[in-house]
């Protein structure tokens, strides 16, 4: 099988639980690091699916690999190739597609609930969970872009998934780790100081609240999202 192609924008943000369960499945992958300089490829057919990770900057920013990267998309989604956004990735896969990236109504950092969608996308992405407490780390948002169904939302961010066929972008983090967690609260100690009169914004504390049991769950849900993605990579 081709690998899948991982495209990270910056070095604490990797696939964090989604590199495990490649693992696990024997699924093979290669990491696209924008943050090391790496070259964006031009033809998305030597992958099998292709995966994009978050990080603090904008679609919207003028950064060099940013428009190769929506170019990117869009090829895959000529040749049938399927491709996963989390967070930033599910921003440059909506606006890829048509959608438009903007900043959300409130920042949302730290564990929330996100209902799944009653509709029948949703349903083959998520089977039949009502919703489930995700992770979230952003202050932007996307529009569901044209041809996809909204899968995942909540209240303080309508959009939280969309899907389009084999392409799935999603705002909240099911990707999380232990690990990945405690970096981004130390790292991002500020950001949430400054946020915290948000009311999605949590203190540390809370964030780190059970965190093993919150993972966990948080992980099952992972497992059935990636599970229906993998179903679709190019053999």
């Amino acid at each position: 099988m081709k690998p899948v192609g991982i495209v990270r924008t910056t070095r604490t943000e990797g696939p964090g639980y989604f590199a495990t369960f490649l693992e696990r499945k024997a699924v093979p992958s290669t990491m696209l690091a924008m943050d090391a300089g790496d070259a964006v490829p031009k033809d998305p057919r030597g992958f099998s699916g292709l995966v994009f990770m978050g990080g603090p900057m904008s679609v919207n920013d003028d950064l060099p690999w940013i428009a190769p990267v929506l170019a990117l998309i869009r090829s895959a989604a000529r040749d049938d190739i399927p491709t996963l956004g989390h967070c930033l990735g599910g921003q440059l896969i909506s606006k890829a597609f048509g959608g438009v990236v903007a900043r959300n109504r409130v920042a949302e950092i730290g564990w929330g609930d996100v209902q799944v969608e009653d509709n029948g996308v949703a349903r083959q992405w998520f089977g039949d969970s009502a919703g489930f407490e995700s992770f979230h780390w952003h202050g932007e948002t996307f529009t569901i872009p044209p041809g996809a169904t909204r899968v995942l939302s909540n209240a303080h961010c309508a959009n939280q998934g969309f899907a389009l066929g084999k392409h799935l972008g999603l705002q909240c983090h099911v990707e999380m780790t232990e690990e990945m967690v405690q970096t981004w609260c130390r790292d991002g100690a500020g950001e949430i100081e400054q946020g915290r009169a948000s009311p999605g914004v949590q203190p540390v504390q809370e964030i780190g609240r059970d965190l093993s049991g919150r993972l966990e769950r948080l992980h099952q849900v992972a497992n059935r999202v990636y599970e229906r993605w993998v179903e679709g990579l190019s053999r």
